[in-house]
């Protein structure tokens, strides 16, 4: 059964490292005919492009190309993409990941992000799609693009925009891609009520599938790092969103 749709990726301005290479992403996908597809969508787009079979191979592929984003099937012939996910993150901890599975209920979805994932797309799928939501991935990782420049400071709390550097009392403190962005929106924001539907569109730059608990989930793996141990600066407002404020 055919797994992707293909279709002509209209073209677009070329995203670039900030030296002016070429974006680099690999492709981990054990469908041969799949992995080929999206591979030459992405690489359409002027990216550089690799590609494994199996988990194993991803992990080594990984560690020598140095990718600036992961596509990543969940069903791997060795080992499941959530173990692939963790070895990688090992090197790379804020590495962003695209998965790639055929399972779309919404338990596996969570389980994805629950596993570190950025974001998650189901069999079939378009490669306009995955395109998309790749240039999503790196716009928030602030890879492709240069930074706005600036420190933002919420009580104890402040965000490196340049350094992509997250500190609390002092102490450093690591997210990942997603998380950055999204902590950086609730810090543009200060004592400000967002609801999921303002942090869906601006973290994620489209509705993740009608799924707003996309949002608590994020919202929850901020308040373990941002929150733990200390006064809570994260709120929920029940029933309109959450606000961030220096701790009272």
């Amino acid at each position: 059964m055919r797994t992707v749709t293909a279709v002509v990726v209209p073209a677009r301005s070329e995203l670039r490292r900030p030296d002016g290479s070429p974006v680099r992403i690999l492709v981990v996908d054990d469908e041969a005919t799949l992995a080929e597809l999206v591979v030459m969508a992405l690489r359409y787009e002027g990216w550089e492009v690799r590609s494994a079979a199996d988990g194993r191979a991803a992990v080594r592929e990984a560690r020598e190309f140095r990718p600036d984003a992961v596509v990543l099937d969940v069903m791997l012939p060795d080992v499941d993409g959530f173990e692939v996910l963790r070895r990688m993150r090992t090197d790379a901890p804020r590495l962003p990941v695209l998965f790639l599975t055929a399972r779309d209920a919404v338990e596996d979805r969570i389980a994805g992000l629950t596993a570190g994932g950025d974001d998650y797309v189901t069999k079939p799928f378009s490669l306009e799609e995955v395109v998309l939501r790749l240039r999503a991935l790196m716009r928030r990782t602030g890879i492709t693009e240069a930074d706005t420049g600036g420190r933002l400071v919420v009580g104890d709390l402040t965000l490196d925009e340049d350094s992509h550097e997250v500190h609390r009392a002092g102490e450093q403190i690591t997210l990942t891609a997603t998380e950055f962005e999204l902590l950086r929106f609730l810090m543009r924001n200060p004592r400000r009520v967002l609801s999921k539907t303002q942090i869906l569109d601006q973290v994620w730059s489209y509705d993740f599938g009608g799924q707003a608990n996309v949002v608590e989930l994020y919202i929850s793996y901020l308040r373990k790092k941002i929150d733990a141990g200390r006064r809570p600066m994260i709120h929920t407002m029940r029933g309109a969103g959450y606000v961030l404020k220096p701790a009272g």
